[in-house]
């Protein structure tokens, strides 16, 4: 299959490894020569310390190398039959992009965007064939990161859905299928791992000196909820800026729903430029000579903030799946493939225990009274039926 990349970045670059690697011609497009040269540069760079690890040859090498094509012309991408759009997320940068393709690929090319924000069916609009339009969302690092979201806009041909997962899937990939919903899969359950963070941080729930509390909400979720990583670590890792626009975008598309709402704390610090490990410091300070931070590790106190961020995300993801927008297996498979979660989400439910999961919820509505702690109905229905995800 041929194959054009838009966008050179990270993501870009990112993708075109893996369908090269795949054996796939792959077209990768810029306007800005430097940056190709730069996203080459890169490739050799990863393909280099893959050779040291033992993972690859130099047959391989030189194979995935003489597979891509870096061009600054869009009339270049032409003889291909799949085209990834991975560049800024802007809508009308895009709407422009779409149109101009129109003009030059052929009737039998399918057209993907890689945006994680912005709605599939609207962007589909955009180009002369949108039945032949679909989203494909990988996650950075591309080429590390197993999971891919396929999202079909509405006008999107069912044929065409199912060629894109079986192509996507042959490049070594898993694929999950999502409605195209704001944040479709993963942006949108995991979207309480940052949020209610932020809140218990913002409510001095645990302690009053910033960095203490960061590390002590970090503490709980990676040492007694069992993540990788903890939620102020995470954003600092993504970057504060673009895990605050995410929120905003996903609020702003829910129709202001207050389980999304964006918090002032990151706010600040996106304004601020402190954005994370890219700039230095975020939540942290990543001076080498920055004083350890040191916490009480106090496990009731722990075991509270992971309780109740993981019924948060227990309570979206069961959300997720009483609107439709995903099948069961698939939102597992993108939490735990997508984010590395410890474990399914549904399987955690059954775990706690849906009726406890309840009436965690129901104690935080009733504290706050705010719509952000609503039960969904479908954990609700099933605590009344004493239903489980799996056990039945």
């Amino acid at each position: 299959m041929n194959v054009g990349i838009i966008g050179s970045g990270t993501m870009g670059s990112g993708i075109a490894q893996v369908a090269a690697t795949a054996g796939c011609k792959v077209f990768v497009f810029d306007s800005q020569k430097r940056a190709l040269t730069f996203s080459d540069d890169k490739l050799r760079k990863v393909l280099d310390k893959l050779i040291a690890k033992g993972k690859i040859d130099k047959e391989k090498q030189s194979n995935i190398l003489s597979n891509i094509d870096y061009v600054t012309h869009l009339k270049d991408l032409k003889t291909s039959d799949l085209v990834i759009e991975a560049i800024i997320e802007d809508a009308s940068i895009k709407e422009k992009l779409f149109n101009e393709l129109g003009t030059i690929l052929s009737d039998d090319c399918i057209v993907a965007s890689n945006t994680s924000s912005l709605s599939i069916t609207s962007l589909a609009s955009y180009y002369k064939n949108p039945e032949k339009f679909i989203g494909v969302h990988f996650f950075n690092p591309a080429a590390l990161m197993k999971l891919v979201e396929i999202i079909p806009a509405i006008q999107t041909e069912d044929s065409i859905a199912k060629k894109v997962i079986t192509e996507i899937q042959s490049w070594g990939k898993i694929t999950v299928l999502a409605k195209d919903t704001p944040g479709f899969i993963v942006n949108k359950v995991a979207r309480p791992f940052y949020g209610e963070a932020l809140r218990i941080y913002e409510e001095g729930i645990a302690g009053n000196n910033d960095l203490k509390a960061f590390a002590t909400i970090d503490w709980a979720m990676t040492e007694i909820g069992g993540f990788r990583m903890g939620p102020f670590q995470l954003m600092d890792f993504i970057g504060n800026d673009v895990n605050y626009a995410v929120t905003e975008t996903v609020f702003r598309s829910f129709y202001y729903d207050p389980r999304y709402k964006p918090s002032f704390t990151q706010k600040r610090l996106s304004e601020a430029g402190f954005l994370g490990k890219k700039t230095g410091r975020g939540y942290y300070d990543y001076d080498e000579n920055a004083p350890e931070i040191e916490i009480s590790k106090d496990q009731s106190l722990g075991k509270l903030i992971s309780d109740r961020i993981i019924t948060m995300l227990i309570n979206e993801a069961a959300d997720t799946l009483y609107n439709n927008i995903a099948s069961m297996e698939d939102i597992e498979l993108a939490m735990t493939k997508g984010v590395n979660y410890p474990k399914g989400l549904f399987k955690w439910a059954d775990e706690i225990g849906i009726a406890v999961c309840v009436e965690e919820l129901d104690k935080l509505y009733d504290w706050y009274h705010e719509d952000r702690y609503r039960c969904s109905p479908l954990l609700r229905i099933m605590a009344n039926q004493k239903l489980s995800f799996y056990e039945n």
